[in-house]
């Protein structure tokens, strides 16, 4: 069975597509940039964009029934890996689990963030 995860505490989507999705015991959640869900606007420097996006994951876990403490695997898009250092700083604080991870340089980012984060997470 497949079940729509959708929260006003995490940003809307921008596109044809859901927050998260639940199949069997996981949630497939879209990457998730820095835009706060109440003010639509994208927070200033890395530091803030990462707790945003990471906020905005938390949310969507939290409405499928679970917690970061679950997940099993994070992708990770960064447009300038000169803040891989900050960014895996603030990371590591969110994910003790230590999941599997996959960090990648990209070009853009929807809205011009400077990072997105996706995440697979076993429900409770």
């Amino acid at each position: 069975m497949i079940k729509i995860i959708q929260t006003e505490k995490a940003a809307a989507a921008i596109g044809p597509y859901s927050q998260g999705i639940c199949s069997g015991e996981l949630l497939f959640t879209s990457g998730q940039i820095p835009v706060d869900p109440q003010s639509g606007e994208v927070p200033e420097g890395i530091e803030a964009q990462t707790v945003q996006a990471l906020e905005n994951l938390k949310a969507i876990a939290e409405e499928a029934g679970t917690d970061l403490t679950r997940t099993v695997k994070t992708t990770c898009f960064l447009t300038d890996m000169d803040h891989f250092t900050r960014f895996n700083a603030i990371y590591a604080d969110y994910f003790t689990g230590r999941p599997a991870r996959s960090c990648i340089a990209v070009k853009a980012l929807p809205k011009d963030v400077l990072v997105e984060v996706e995440a697979i997470i076993k429900i409770k």
